[in-house]
């Protein structure tokens, strides 16, 4: 079938901006499963081991906050609140900012906080030992020769 050379190029034009917009809604997926990987690892450590039983919900909400504040500060230098009150137009958490890289050294260091927390390992050396970890990684994944594996 003949067409026009004007529609044929509008046909092209609009198929890869659909596919463009299917690529990014897959990315955003992608990325918001990859953030809960080690999710309920790194929480059940926290209930196992930091949380005594006698406490309230709203206090245990507190220590949960505290540990995710601990991967936060190892992975991006600031706390979810630092971040919102410099960012305060901007809706989520710093999280939903992150790079695949950063969210795939997030994931990772989820797991190990919770063999740290499973260790006793006190938080200060464990807020330490995670930058250490997260500044390696983050080394790794930046490389140029690893960008185009995760992409």
């Amino acid at each position: 079938m003949w067409i026009s050379p004007e529609f044929k190029v509008y046909l092209i034009r609009e198929f890869q901006r659909l596919k463009d917009e299917e690529q990014k809604q897959l990315g955003w997926t992608a990325k918001r499963e990859l953030s809960k990987i080690n999710y309920r690892i790194h929480t059940d450590a926290i209930k196992q081991n930091l949380i005594p039983e006698e406490v309230t919900a709203a206090q245990a909400s507190i220590i949960y906050a505290e540990e995710a504040d601990v991967l936060n500060v190892a992975m991006f230098g600031q706390t979810a609140k630092q971040w919102r009150e410099a960012h305060p137009e901007l809706k989520g958490n710093i999280r939903d900012y992150a790079s695949i890289n950063e969210l795939i050294c997030l994931a990772n260091m989820e797991n190990i906080n919770a063999v740290l927390i499973d260790e006793r390992v006190p938080q200060g050396e464990r807020l330490v030992r995670l930058n250490q970890i997260a500044i390696n990684q983050m080394r790794v994944l930046e490389n140029d020769d690893n960008r185009n594996l995760l992409k």
